[in-house]
This record gives structure tokens, sequence and C-alpha cells, in this order.
């Protein structure tokens, strides 16, 4: 099969279309036929092993590979067709085998297994994978469950309540998007941050205020909100907390190690809470997501979508935060 792989740790231009040998299914398994993957800054990090959080670097290094990647095949999220079902044994997989079907559409996440940059990935039954929403496509479902598992998770534990402030810095990012489309059907009064040039785009999803941080520092103003959702690891810590009004919550969905010992403190010492708990990637929540979607209360925004051979294109896309949406691959 072919797929988009990187042999060295470096720059966009290290990846390139090879034929690799296509997966096997083995018992408990599923074989899915990719049609779109998302790109996300996480592919990009992989693929250059720069990460932000710089404290992980020896245990990334040992998990990803020493010298080179171990797992060559980048790509978290996709949509795809089943294309075959192995033999399951375990009465709990085989339940999970029994939602899919072959030749039915469906969408997911690859989890740390990854592999969603080529023609076949081969996963675990019981993998976070369900029928793909009916109106959405192939490209706009891989684009899906980066975003909303992680806009949904933190969301869900702010319990954000109707006419509550909420401000989201990075709103125009692959999460920014869905925590914007989320916390609108929750009621909430939003303030988005990014740079100018997605104010017109948030705005067509429901903002109430756009603040460009090129100009505004939104954290050395007078304003105060209930809940702050940030993706951004730059983010001035205090500055965030003296933004938000008594039991206010602060959601950091890319920390640094030192954060998550002072939100610790902030938590136990003040009367605001800060949260940074991981998604989970639960199968309940993608379900949730799927409904969402088939209400018309959410939806993808794509920015780009390229063919494997510029896949370095997109990556460079991805890097320069000039992306307005998701960016995503069409494999087939």
């Amino acid at each position: 099969m072919k797929a988009i792989i990187y042999q060295n740790y470096g720059a966009p231009e290290v990846l390139n279309v090879a034929e690799v040998k296509k997966p096997e299914v083995k018992e408990g398994q599923i074989l899915i036929k990719v049609l779109a993957a998302e790109v996300t800054k996480a592919d990009c990090e992989m693929r250059s092993f720069k990460f932000p959080v710089k404290w992980f670097w020896l245990p990334l290094r040992i998990a990803l590979g020493i010298t080179k990647p171990r797992n060559q095949i980048l790509g978290g999220y996709f949509c795809g067709v089943v294309d075959e079902i192995g033999d399951i044994a375990d009465d709990k997989a085989a339940h999970e085998a029994e939602q899919l079907q072959v030749g039915q559409t469906v969408f997911g996440s690859a989890g740390f297994h990854m592999g969603a940059y080529g023609e076949y990935l081969c996963l675990s039954s019981d993998a976070s994978v369900i029928s793909k929403p009916t109106n959405m496509s192939p490209v706009e479902a891989a684009a899906l469950p980066l975003g909303g598992f992680n806009a949904l998770h933190y969301l869900k534990r702010a319990n954000i309540q109707p006419g509550e402030k909420v401000l989201i810095n990075g709103a125009g990012g692959s999460i920014g998007l869905f925590a914007v489309q989320i916390a609108k059907q929750l009621g909430a009064e939003i303030t988005a941050v990014d740079s100018g040039a997605k104010q017109q785009m948030l705005e067509s999803i429901g903002i109430d205020h756009f603040i460009d941080y090129t100009k505004t520092d939104f954290t050395k103003s007078s304003e105060s909100y209930d809940v702050i959702f940030s993706m951004v690891a730059s983010n001035s810590y205090s500055g965030c907390i003296r933004r938000l009004k008594s039991g206010g919550r602060y959601l950091m969905a890319n920390p640094r190690f030192l954060l998550m010992l002072r939100s610790v403190l902030t938590t136990r010492f003040s009367n605001k809470t800060v949260l940074f708990a991981f998604a989970g990637e639960k199968k309940e929540e993608l379900l949730e997501l799927k409904d969402m979607v088939e209400k018309e209360q959410i939806r993808s925004i794509i920015d780009k979508v390229y063919q494997p051979e510029q896949a370095a294109e997109a990556h460079h896309r991805v890097e320069t935060e000039n992306r307005i949406g998701s960016v995503v691959i069409r494999l087939q």
C-alpha cells in the first residue's frame, strides 16, 4: 500500500510517499481503508521532535525512537471504510465489533497507534471508531475527532451555565473552533482570541467578541470571565488567573509541567479552579459529537485539503498557524 512516511526527524520535507507493507488483520482487530486524515500540531511535533513541553524530551525519545522514528506513519484522526474485521474471541471485543460492518464508513481516533497517513489502518476492535455522521463528508468527519474530543471534554468539566462569560484563547485552531460552537450551544457569551485573519470566520460560527492577540493582551485588560479555555502554552498563568471572576475556571489544554503544579495550589487555596486533565477520547464522547453534528449544532471548518504528495505543504500550513480551520489530507 501507499503511505506518507518519515524516516528521520526534521522539517516537513522529510515526509514522502512510499510503498509499505499493508497491515494484516489479526484476532480482535479491524482493517480500515483510510479516506482522509487530519494534519494536527501533534503530527508536526512528532515529525520534527519539537514539543512545547520540554521536560518530556527523554521519555518521548524512548517512546518514539531515539535516533529515528520507530513508527514511520503519522496520523491519529481519520475517516475511512471498514475493509475487514478479524476473528473476535473475547466477548467484550465481539460486542464492540458488532457495531461495525464491512463497507461501513467510519471515523475516529487511532490513538497512540497512529498510522492514518496510510491507505490502510489496522486498529483494535474496541478503538474509538464509529459510523460517520450522515451529514458530513469524509474530509469533514476526519476533522471532527481531535477538536471535538478535547473541546467537549474540557467544556463539560467547566460546567458552563447559560449567560456565563467564556474566553477561548486560540479559538481559530482545531480545538478552539469546536469549543466556540459547543460553548455557544451551552448559552455562553463568547470572547475569541486569535489573529485578526480569523475574525470573520469566528464571527460566522457565533462569537460575541473578538480580541486580536497581535494587538491586545487579554491578560492585561480589565475584563473578567467565568471561564478561560486556552490552547496556548505560552500564556501568562498569573494573567489568566487574574482575569477570572470569583468561582472562575481556567482550562489549560496545553499545560507545562510547572503550571500543572501551580494549578493544584490555585485550586486548593483560592476560589478559582484550574483544570488540565487530558481528554480520554472515549467512544461515548464520539457518539455525543456525532449526535451534535447530525442535529446541526456543530460542524467542521475546513481550511485546505491536500493530496498525499503535498504532505510537506500541509505540515507547513499547520506549523505557520495561517490556517483558517482544519487541514486534511485526502488519501483516496
